[in-house]
């Protein structure tokens, strides 16, 4: 089915259900799908949802819970939450690569902290 055959089924369901008359469906239809370039713009949406695919793991919240406490080295991040180095690797590299975290190198030590810590706070903010 074509994406212009799926908006002509959509557009005769909001016309059969009355949410708008059929004399002004076309209009109408042409207002969503420029709110829709607006505000479901795919450029734009990419870099949310990666950081959202990112947290929806319970070991990358864990990190970012640990991490919102303060810098941490990777040896401290395992001790604190158990993980195998090469599980925090992987766990890092995900956030990383999300914009969410960022490494600082001292010598052979590897530290991360949160990128942008205020939004990441009021994103994960567990009081109403």
């Amino acid at each position: 089915m074509t994406k212009d055959k799926q908006l002509d089924e959509s557009l005769q369901r909001l016309v059969c259900k009355g949410r708008c008359p059929p004399e002004e469906a076309e209009g109408y239809g042409e207002k969503l799908r420029a709110l829709g370039r607006e505000v479901a713009n795919p450029e734009e949406l990419e870099p949310l949802s990666r950081m959202f695919k990112a947290l929806g793991d319970e070991t990358r919240l864990g990190i970012v819970n640990l991490l919102r406490t303060r810098e941490m080295c990777v040896c401290e991040i395992m001790a604190a939450l158990n993980l195998t180095q090469p599980t925090a690797s992987h766990h890092l590299m995900i956030l990383e690569n999300a914009g969410i975290l960022k490494d600082r190198k001292e010598g052979k030590w590897v530290f991360y902290r949160i990128v942008e810590a205020k939004r990441i706070n009021r994103l994960l903010q567990t009081e109403p």
